[in-house]
C-alpha cells in the first residue's frame, strides 16, 4: 500500500489483476480510487462482491491475466499484478501476463508485480519452522543441491524464483523499473518478537524496514517481493 499510494493520484483509475477476495480493491476503492478487478474464481468473486460497500467505485470480473482483451490499450493510472505471477510457471506465461498488465495500463502508468522468492521461503518455511522438508526437497528435485535454487511445478502452488529470474522477464520489455522492494524483509524471522512490539518499537521497525527494504545487500532475504515500474512511451 505504501508504493500504490506513492504513485497512485488522487482519484486514479486503477486494475487489480488476480484480486482474489478483494483486500486490495476494497481497500483502494474505500480510499477513493476508481477500481476495476480481474479474478479467475468465482468463488473469490462471490466473497468480493458481498464484502463490496456501496459507496466503493469498484466493479469485478471473471477473467485471467494471461487475457486481459475486456479492456481497452492505455487504460489504465496503474495495474496490479499482486497474485497471478505467483501461479504462473512458464517464462512465456509469465511474460503474457506482463505484457497484458503494460498493455492496459497508459504510458508513464505504474504496474506493480508481486512475486513469491526462494530464499525466503526457505530459509523461513524449511530451516526455520520445519513446514517442509530441506532434504526431501533437494533429493526430488525442487531444490538444486548446488545453489539451492527452486524449480516449481502447478502440483506445488507456488512459483519460487529470485531476483536474477525477474530480470531476466523483464529484460527487454518497454518498463522501466522504480523500486524493487523486499516486502517482508527481516520480519519473517521476527514473527514472535513483531507481535511482542508495543506501538511504538513496532512503528521503529517499520521505521527501519522501509528504510532498508530496497537495499541491494538484503533483497533476497524476503519470502515476497514487489516489483514497481513505469509504462514506457
Amino acid at each position: 500500500m505504501r508504493y500504490i499510494e506513492r504513485y497512485a493520484q488522487p482519484g486514479a483509475h486503477v486494475l487489480e489483476v488476480g484480486a482474489g477476495t478483494g483486500r486490495y480493491s476494497h481497500a483502494l476503492a474505500r480510499r477513493g480510487y476508481l477500481v476495476d478487478a480481474v479474478e479467475l474464481l468465482a468463488h473469490n468473486i462471490e466473497i468480493f462482491r458481498a464484502n463490496t460497500l456501496p459507496e466503493e467505485n469498484v466493479s469485478v470480473i471473471q477473467g485471467n491475466a494471461l487475457d486481459l482483451s475486456s479492456f481497452a490499450d492505455n487504460l489504465y493510472d496503474m495495474t496490479l499484478l499482486l497474485g497471478p505471477l505467483y501461479h504462473l510457471y512458464t517464462k512465456q506465461d509469465k511474460r503474457q501476463a506482463l505484457c497484458e498488465a503494460l498493455r492496459v495500463t497508459k504510458p508513464g502508468g505504474v504496474i506493480i508485480a508481486a512475486y513469491v522468492i526462494s530464499d525466503g521461503c526457505l530459509l523461513d518455511e524449511g530451516f526455520r519452522r520445519g513446514n517442509i522438508n530441506v532434504t526431501e526437497y533437494v533429493r526430488d528435485g525442487l531444490l538444486d543441491a548446488q545453489t539451492f535454487a527452486a524449480h516449481s511445478e502447478p502440483k506445488d502452488l507456488f512459483e519460487l524464483v529470485r531476483k536474477e529470474d525477474i530480470d531476466e522477464l523483464m529484460a527487454g520489455m518497454p518498463a522501466r523499473r522504480l523500486h524493487y522492494v523486499a516486502t517482508d524483509g527481516c520480519a519473517l524471522l521476527l514473527r514472535d518478537e513483531l507481535d511482542a512490539m508495543d506501538d511504538d518499537m513496532f512503528q521503529m521497525y517499520l521505521n527501519y524496514h522501509f528504510a532498508t527494504c530496497e537495499r541491494e545487500d538484503m533483497l533476497g532475504f524476503t519470502s515476497h517481493a514487489a516489483d514497481v515500474f513505469q509504462k514506457q512511451p
